[in-house]
């Protein structure tokens, strides 16, 4: 069983300016807890027990309020990037040392997908990644993925709808082996150019169909749809 999540919560935030002048993006009040709390504690919910937080942009704040997880019920340990990596350096830094599976998230995605099942798929599918995607009517704000069956082959980046694969899009939630982290060069990378691009056409990357919640919280129109409508998970 995969006990171990790394979520990426160290951007800036630029898009959500003013909230983030004065806190972290991850700090941002959803439902009057923080996003990254909501987050946390559903990782608790589906057992997993150690989290790693890769950090930067004001992460003393959020050292402090989170501390070591004790009060969430984790074990919270922090991966700081002194300078932005990118998501494949800021990846590769914060599983280093690490041999078997584990769970990563977009820190700025508010979702109520079932890890679980997840992970009971990933087994079945032997494959080195699995990424959750989620149906989207707006398809052409994102990028859609192209399936073999269930293997993603190629992402198409903000297609026409009328032109796009399928509607379905990368829910910022995997399953990875850090095996597949070898391919990131040293320093700063992109997880999804530099590691995900190159293996989808190998049949490296399975799907993971997730049909419930999906907020995305990067801009300031997401940030109020999801504080209306998330509902979080009990």
């Amino acid at each position: 069983m995969i006990t171990t999540a790394i979520i990426l919560a160290g951007g800036l935030g630029t898009r959500l300016k003013p909230l983030t002048d004065e806190v972290p993006k991850s700090l941002v009040p959803v439902k009057n807890k923080p996003l990254l709390q909501h987050q946390i504690e559903h990782f608790h919910r589906c057992g997993v027990t150690n989290i790693i937080l890769s950090v930067g942009y004001k992460e003393e704040q959020i050292k402090a309020y989170f501390g070591e997880g004790a009060k969430f019920g984790v074990r919270i340990t922090y991966s700081p990037e002194s300078l932005p990596l990118g998501t494949g350096g800021a990846i590769k830094k914060a599983a280093q040392g690490a041999t078997q599976p584990f769970f990563l998230q977009w820190g700025d995605n508010l979702l109520d997908i079932d890890w679980r099942e997840m992970e009971r798929e990933y087994l079945s599918y032997r494959t080195s990644i699995i990424m959750a995607l989620t149906p989207r009517e707006d398809v052409e704000n994102f990028g859609a993925a192209k399936l073999d069956g269930n293997k993603i082959i190629r992402f198409v980046e903000k297609p026409k709808r009328e032109e796009a694969p399928s509607n379905l899009i990368n829910a910022g939630a995997f399953i990875l082996h850090p095996e597949v982290l070898k391919i990131l060069p040293e320093g700063t990378s992109s997880i999804e150019k530099d590691c995900f691009e190159k293996l989808a056409p190998l049949g490296k990357i399975s799907a993971y169909i997730h049909q419930g919640q999906w907020f995305p919280t990067d801009t300031m129109e997401k940030y109020e749809i999801a504080k209306e409508e998330f509902q979080p998970p009990c």
